[in-house]
């Protein structure tokens, strides 16, 4: 559908302070990665990518060669050197680009054909396997299903998954390019995918893609602009799915679900309050259950069995990334980098 800074957190203590970076930039921030400690891919409007390898002390700020017009709504990175970047828009403004030199070049390695199309996120289990997800587009009597693409070489080829492998689309149901986590890779093969729109589902593979189930969720859905804009898995039964109507940022809802089988079914978290999140992600350090959540009006973390949030940040932000080693970033607009730590 249209529509970071790093932290280390302690064994047992919570981000307590946010500290503002200075990025070299005003573009909107949508996507950022954190694939190793001190390294972190950061993207943007105007086909603008940031990049980091010494914590954020500076970055390296760029237009990807004839991107200009794009919206990098989603980066992944794979180390400091090896990139990819989705841009997210109508037709071919959806495409896919890569570089293996730290961003020296880049190549484009998918243009979506269909001028109706419109792809939202991507996500790789490794630097060659990787999945792209892009909204239904529908036929005249309402019928449609998710267009998935997938490479199993580095991106020199995009497959698309095919149609009869998936679930039909509610009609007026999409998925959300707002912070380019509506997609999330586990193990070798788990990967799951989430929706709004009409409906605000979590569709499930456990093959890479070859065959899916479906599941509902209590998420706020109905309108256009609401329902679940992140996902997130720990393994592969512990996932977090985050949302809400991003028009009404500060309206408290069920907003927020859990887990604990795979994605077959989905829990509403008893945290309060719940406003609108575009990107939620999970501690990889002590307490195993802490998450980051935020949105366009707040940032929040907590661990996810509470009924209050430990701490909350009156912040604009529109994406987050945990690194491996538990670093921590978020992005946001005209150029916002922000970093949350324990001292």
């Amino acid at each position: 559908m249209r529509l970071c800074t790093f932290i280390f957190l302690a064994t047992s203590l919570f981000a307590q302070t946010s500290t503002i970076l200075k990025s070299n930039t005003a573009e909107n921030l949508r996507g950022v990665s954190t694939p190793a400690a001190n390294v972190a891919w950061a993207s943007g409007t105007h086909g603008i990518y940031l990049r980091t390898t010494d914590g954020g002390a500076t970055w390296q700020t760029a237009q990807v060669p004839g991107a200009e017009s794009l919206d990098f709504r989603d980066v992944e990175a794979l180390s400091a050197d090896l990139t990819y970047l989705l841009a997210a828009g109508p037709g071919d403004q959806s495409r896919i680009y890569k570089t293996t030199d730290g961003g020296k070049t880049w190549s484009l390695q998918f243009t979506n054909k269909d001028p109706k199309g419109f792809f939202d996120c991507m996500a790789f289990w490794n630097p060659d396997h990787g999945i792209a997800v892009g909204d239904p587009v529908f036929d005249k009597d309402g019928q449609g299903k998710f267009e998935l693409i997938t490479t199993e070489d580095g991106g020199k080829t995009w497959k698309p998954i095919p149609s009869s492998k998936l679930p039909p689309a509610v009609a007026g149901e999409g998925a959300f390019a707002a912070s380019g986590s509506c997609i999330a890779v586990q193990g070798k093969k788990n990967v799951w995918f989430a929706t709004g729109g009409k409906a605000a589902r979590v569709f499930r593979s456990t093959d890479a893609g070859k065959s899916w189930t479906v599941a509902d969720t209590s998420i706020v859905h109905g309108a256009d602009s609401a329902g679940i804009f992140s996902i997130v898995f720990r393994d592969s039964t512990h996932g977090v799915i985050a949302g809400g109507d991003y028009q009404q940022p500060e309206k408290d809802g069920p907003n927020l679900a859990f887990t604990d089988d795979g994605g077959r079914t989905w829990s509403l978290a008893a945290i309060s309050p719940q406003w609108y999140f575009s990107a939620v992600a999970f501690s990889t350090n002590r307490p195993a259950h802490a998450l980051f959540a935020l949105g366009t009006a707040h940032a929040a973390l907590a661990e996810i069995t509470a009924t209050k949030w430990q701490k909350i940040w009156d912040l604009n932000l529109n994406a987050v990334s945990i690194s491996p080693s538990g670093e921590i970033l978020a992005v946001g607009p005209k150029g916002l980098i922000v970093r949350f730590t324990d001292r």
